[in-house]
């Protein structure tokens, strides 16, 4: 399945390619022309992200990979989608937003209070952390520039969760280490 998006700015030199995080999910883009590109979905893609959910008309988080050299802003995010997840509760505060979301039962080992996840592509911390869901904060800044703002309860979005987590525990797990 091919996905066009139009209207994208900012990104600079994206060459046929290259990778752009579309809502969270690293995806290679296969054709380029002005504003618009393209980049096509897998089978997995499909399965395991919102994506193939996206109507004519749907916003999206879009970035481009990291280049060598730039300073990491953030917490490291892939790209590599591990699940979705649904919007259980939204609280608007003045200007703030918290949002709780579902956490899924195996991606438990990977999640931690004051921990990172990726929602949508967004890097954020966990504010709180219950054993079903966890919750984050959002500051003003990325409501304005993200599509988390347009999030409602029931809504769905991509996780990703720590890949270093996920590194540890697949060693534990190897090394015959891993406690339940």
């Amino acid at each position: 399945m091919i996905l066009r998006i139009g209207q994208v700015d900012d990104l600079g030199e994206l060459g046929i390619g290259a990778s752009l995080a579309v809502s969270g999910v690293c995806l290679t883009l296969i054709e380029s022309s002005g504003s618009d590109v393209a980049v096509e979905l897998s089978p997995e893609t499909l399965r395991r992200t919102t994506l193939g959910g996206l109507k004519q008309g749907s916003k999206v988080n879009l970035e481009p990979a990291m280049r060598v050299g730039e300073v990491l802003g953030g917490h490291w995010v892939q790209g590599h989608v591990d699940a979705t997840t649904e919007v259980l509760e939204r609280v608007d505060l003045e200007e703030h937003c918290e949002m709780t979301f579902a956490l899924p039962e195996d991606l438990k080992a990977f999640v931690v209070e004051k921990g990172s996840v990726a929602l949508d592509g967004v890097s954020l911390t966990i504010a709180s952390l219950e054993d079903d869901r966890f919750m984050v904060a959002l500051i003003p800044h990325t409501l304005e520039v993200t599509t988390l703002s347009d999030l409602r309860r029931g809504d769905r979005v991509n996780l990703e969760v720590d890949i270093l987590a996920k590194y540890v525990h697949r060693a534990l797990d190897v090394a015959g280490r891993l406690t339940a």
